[in-house]
């Protein structure tokens, strides 16, 4: 029983991990990009 619990916590963790992975690379490369700003372009001295 013990064991299954485990294995069931440790999917659930490597599963949301998986997708805020996935997540961070759709914002970054995906549609929603082009909103994005660039700190470094905005603060030119």
């Amino acid at each position: 029983m013990m064991s299954q619990n485990s294995n069931f916590f440790s999917f659930m963790i490597f599963g949301a991990l998986i997708g805020l992975i996935l997540y961070s690379i759709y914002t970054a490369f995906g549609p929603a990009s082009s909103e994005l700003l660039d700190p470094f372009d905005e603060h030119e001295d």
